[in-house]
């Protein structure tokens, strides 16, 4: 089945599911839940009492970390310009071969099960620290949900919008950056986790490729799944020893890759193209993965966990920052907005906010256009 049936089939499922359950528009549900075009969302009012007990018991503990969240957001925001912009320009460059930005849709782009297990915690972690942030404010809270946009799983944590306006912009701030916060402190957690209780007794055998860049030779040679173990004699046990050799390389030059496929050890021989980002090296198209093995028994414990861990860290660090990013809705948005209003003249304040969503919308469409025009061949 080829994306374009899958998405008509989500379309179908979409249209079908509004005519039937659709919310008219004078409706506004407190709690249950609601279907509008694209998007189902549950509400409900029980858990406002346990988010209300953690905010309150720590009150003094919240309020300092969603200040050191809006240092952490400031940083985080700048960080994250910086990052769209080198690699837009590396887009450009590449002529948009090169996507700076990756789609996360588990199934597709990143794995199914462990992508779910990631966006499950980053969408938990998330909405829970604006939620107890706020209460720590002693904001009011509408109430909690879930939300399923087109084919987007997500959380909500839903503030009372008109008491937000009217407190001071420190605890605005703190509001707003508690969710990124708690996602960047979620994945240094599993990243820990990952380098001082699992990496002792895990090691490195191999590369897997995860995905290729269809203009890349790679893909009439090698499948999805495949490990590489060796090039041209040497050994392949890391990425970094992966990336090492193909920057000795030159475009034109046939390799041989020693390769596991489905436990079976096969050559394969594949010529090299150039790489976009760097002219005169040696390009074979794949997006390499670390291939892990555990050195204990307990394997099938223990591997899923690493990997269950290491998206966690991935998409908590990556969606964390992203959320950063200074474009209305983001976090980082309403965080820069917020300040300028604050602080300048809204004739002064209101242009800025502009500029930024226009650069921001521009960067966002440069670094995107590649990872979708990938995604759909």
């Amino acid at each position: 089945m080829n994306l374009w049936t899958v998405l008509i089939i989500i379309f179908v499922f979409w249209g079908i599911l509004y005519v039937l359950f659709g919310r008219k528009e004078e409706e506004e549900e407190e709690e249950g839940l609601a279907v509008d075009i694209f998007v189902i969302m549950w509400r409900t009012k029980k858990l406002l009492g346990f988010i209300d007990k953690i905010a309150q018991k720590y009150k003094r503990f919240w309020k300092v970390y969603g200040t050191i969240g809006i240092i952490v957001g400031f940083g985080g925001m700048v960080f994250v310009f910086y990052m769209l912009i080198k690699s837009a320009l590396i887009a450009i460059k590449a002529k948009a071969q090169v996507a700076g930005v990756q789609l996360v849709i588990p199934g597709v782009t990143i794995p199914l099960w462990y992508g779910l297990i990631g966006l499950i915690v980053v969408m938990v972690v998330h909405e829970l620290s604006h939620g107890v942030v706020a209460r720590a404010e002693d904001l009011p809270l509408k109430s909690v949900g879930l939300v399923l946009f087109f084919v987007i799983p997500g959380a909500f944590v839903e503030p009372d919008e008109e008491e937000l306006k009217k407190v001071p912009l420190v605890k605005r701030l703190r509001v707003y950056a508690a969710g990124s916060m708690a996602n960047i402190v979620t994945a240094l957690l599993a990243l820990m986790l990952l380098n001082y209780a699992l990496a002792p007794v895990l090691q490195p055998a191999g590369v897997e490729i995860v995905q290729f860049d269809p203009k890349g030779p790679a893909i009439n040679y090698l499948h999805e799944g495949d490990i590489i173990i060796g090039i041209d004699g040497h050994q392949i046990k890391t990425v970094e020893d992966f990336l090492n050799f193909m920057n000795t390389t030159k475009p034109g030059q046939l390799i041989t890759l020693e390769v596991l496929r489905n436990d079976e050890k096969i050559t394969v021989k594949v010529p090299l193209g150039e790489n976009p980002n760097n002219p005169g090296r040696g390009y074979l198209g794949v997006y390499p993965s670390q291939h892990i093995v555990s050195t204990i028994r307990h394997e099938g414990i223990v591997l899923p966990l690493a990997f269950a861990l290491y998206w966690i860290y991935i998409l908590n660090l990556g969606i964390g920052l992203m959320n950063l990013f200074p474009l209305i809705p983001l976090d980082g948005g309403r965080m820069l907005d917020e300040t300028l209003k604050e602080y300048l003249p809204e004739n002064v304040a209101k242009p800025i906010s502009f500029a930024f969503i226009g650069i921001g919308v521009l960067l966002l469409a440069i670094n995107l256009i590649p990872a979708i025009r990938n995604l759909i061949g």
